[in-house]
């Protein structure tokens, strides 16, 4: 099988976000992961491997700095990465990654058998890569997906849905798109972070790809962006219950205005 894993390079969880003089998000001194719900694609895309053989491909669209994204996800077990790098992609929005994917998927690394993806970015939660690609790809998708099963050229998931759950069958290839739960993540151990130093990673242009920038133009144009008011101190009410009651009431009547 051909299997391929998409990911992202986002913010640690845990940076602190500061906004800068131009109104844009600063990433001085920030470290940078692999966005943890594509963690659990590539657990998936190794594990899908190790059960049915094959090769796992992990790509994705980024800057210089996301090699160290791909270099672990070689170190987790992957066979090989694909970076598109380019300056026209610098501020793509999720129709720009998804266009430079599909191109990549359909031309250079045609021939798969499944995709998998993490079901949105944490740095900007917009959620739609892995749907967008699945249309321009013409394949079945699943998001938000949280057990797999494969066999006889189908693949049966248990998705998410709003109070619950729901089960779906379709014919490979298709798209599935990772949530939290789907497997255990592994960590690369020190004879697999030394072997994806050795493990091919290709860095590609749009040129490459024979698109322009035209093709990836972005939708979606930030202009700022800033963080939200520090939360007012609290206050604490005293007195006897009817009184402090009292008080509430009028509180949320009058200041909050919720009741």
């Amino acid at each position: 099988m051909k299997i391929v894993a998409c990911i992202k390079q986002t913010f640690d969880t845990e940076a602190k976000i500061v906004i800068g003089a131009d109104g844009q998000i600063s990433d001085e001194g920030v470290n940078l992961i692999l966005n943890p719900y594509d963690e659990f694609a590539v657990e998936e895309a190794i594990k899908t491997k190790e059960n049915n053989g094959g090769e796992v491909v992990i790509v994705t669209v980024g800057g210089d700095s996301a090699q160290e994204a791909l270099r672990y996800s070689l170190a987790m077990g992957a066979d090989r990465a694909v970076l598109i790098n380019d300056p026209a992609l610098a501020n793509a929005d999720s129709h720009a990654v998804s266009v430079a994917l599909a191109k990549l998927l359909s031309d250079k690394e045609a021939g798969f058998d499944i995709i998998f993806a993490g079901k949105e970015a944490v740095d900007d939660g917009v959620a739609q890569v892995p749907s967008r690609l699945a249309a321009k790809l013409d394949i079945a998708l699943a998001n938000v997906v949280t057990a797999i099963e494969l066999a006889d050229g189908k693949i049966s998931v248990t998705r998410e849905i709003d109070g619950g759950t729901e089960d779906l069958e379709m014919a490979l290839p298709a798209l599935v798109a990772a949530q939290k739960g789907l497997n255990e993540v592994r960590y690369p151990s020190l004879p697999g972070i030394m072997k994806a130093k050795r493990k091919p990673l290709e860095v590609i242009s749009l040129a490459d790809l024979g698109l322009s920038a035209d093709d990836v133009a972005t939708k979606v144009e930030m202009i700022s962006a800033e963080l939200p008011p520090a939360r007012k101190a609290g206050q604490k009410l005293t007195g006897e219950v009817d009184e402090v009651v009292a008080k509430l009431v009028d509180l949320l009547k009058n200041e909050a205005k919720v009741i």
